[in-house]
């Protein structure tokens, strides 16, 4: 089971190093660390390339996520489920094949959370879509789920090991999130605009 369970994270961890964003950048004509925010995310691509290009970055990585953690629950079970979902996460923030700078882990996370939590991915997709929509910004929307995902996980009677998982998670978006924060506080943070 040990092999199992290495061969499982090691292959989730891989999974999350798959670019999407710059798969379906290179098919536009750019590079997505080179434009925009510079971050090779959805919603970067989203804002350079237009809806459909975000649309296509969006389901990749959050089928990252949800991928490793459904393969980690039927390898084993849920510690393994979290496992995966926390390799994938850090394959895609860390990922080697680009010297490990990649996104920010936000859709890929978002992924195994609803393979996990299915309540708890549910109320931060609903969450996510309000603050986007009221704020104009992702990173906004961002930063309020990546806080609101441990909370809903722990109020709803999560094992210890599932609220550890939750708070790393979030602690790492947070973090990759720094520079949005001292936009945020500039006003210089980028909208949701398509095309800006």
């Amino acid at each position: 089971m040990a092999f199992l369970w290495v061969l499982a994270i090691s292959l989730s961890y891989l999974l999350g190093n798959l670019p999407s964003a710059h798969l379906v950048s290179n098919r536009k004509g750019f590079d997505p660390t080179q434009s925009g925010s510079g971050n090779p995310g959805a919603t970067n691509v989203l804002r350079v390339a237009g809806r459909r290009a975000g649309v296509l970055v969006l389901i990749a990585d959050f089928s990252k996520g949800s991928v490793a953690a459904a393969v980690g629950l039927l390898v084993d079970d849920t510690s393994l489920g979290l496992a995966c979902w926390l390799a994938s996460v850090l394959g895609h923030v860390f990922p080697v094949t680009r010297k490990f700078q990649g996104g920010k882990g936000v859709a890929t996370g978002a992924g195994g959370c609803w393979v996990l939590f299915p309540l708890v991915g549910a109320i931060c997709t609903v969450g996510f879509s309000l603050i986007a929509k009221i704020s104009k910004k992702a990173s906004v929307a961002s930063i309020s789920i990546a806080i609101l995902m441990p909370l809903c996980i722990g109020l709803f009677g999560a094992a210890i090991k599932e609220l550890i998982a939750a708070i790393s998670l979030s602690v790492l978006i947070l973090i990759r999130h720094r520079t949005n924060f001292q936009r945020l506080l500039s006003g210089s943070e980028h909208s949701l605009g398509i095309g800006e």
